[in-house]
């Protein structure tokens, strides 16, 4: 297994046969483990408008860190492979889906291949739906590219998208400008 952490971004904002777009999530998060990509720490479920048309549906977004002995290539390929068993048809860019998987970090390394694998993922650092579930299970990362820590990224992140980004829970919704460092020591 590699030693250094590996992150992944999950999201959907469309049904999946009977299962809500959450209940894909927690359907994705066995397929990781079943595909063999150990999943060591899992983030909540967050809430999130569509982009870049508000009007389609809200996404559900998570992320987890894995363990694998696989390259960023390998993973990538079975990220792939499971969302097209989930139904994804890859087509329109930000378009609905039934699940999405993003590649976010592999192991600190900086990759911009020939094939269009890019690790850091190039968006993730502007995105609230990506940050915020990631800040949850690691506080203390950087993004490998610009080396800006994750609180800093969150910072420089418009109010409106921070705001617009929840943790979804039973009793409704909590703030994420309250919540996104809360209770890990620093």
């Amino acid at each position: 297994m590699q030693s250094a952490p590996i992150y992944i971004a999950l999201g959907a904002n469309l049904p999946l046969g009977a299962c809500s777009p959450r209940e894909t999530l927690t359907r994705a998060r066995l397929a990781l483990a079943e595909a063999g990509l150990v999943v060591v720490a899992a983030s909540s479920d967050w809430h999130s408008p569509a982009w870049p048309d508000p009007s389609d549906p809200p996404y559900v977004n998570a992320a987890v860190e894995v363990e694998s002995d696989r390259s960023a290539r390998e993973i990538l390929d079975t990220l792939h492979a499971i969302e097209a068993e989930f139904g994804r048809a890859r087509g329109e860019r930000n378009a609905p889906r039934p699940l999405d998987l993003d590649l976010i970090d592999w192991c600190g390394a900086e990759i911009n291949d020939a094939d269009g694998l890019v690790v850091p993922h190039p968006r993730a650092t502007g995105r609230a739906f990506v940050l915020l579930p990631l800040a949850e299970i690691a506080p203390h990362w950087s993004d490998p590219a610009s080396k800006r820590s994750i609180r800093d990224l969150i910072a420089a992140l418009p109010q409106a998208d921070r705001t617009a980004t929840y943790k979804l829970q039973e009793a409704g919704k909590l703030s994420p400008d309250s919540l996104a460092f809360a209770g890990r020591g620093d």
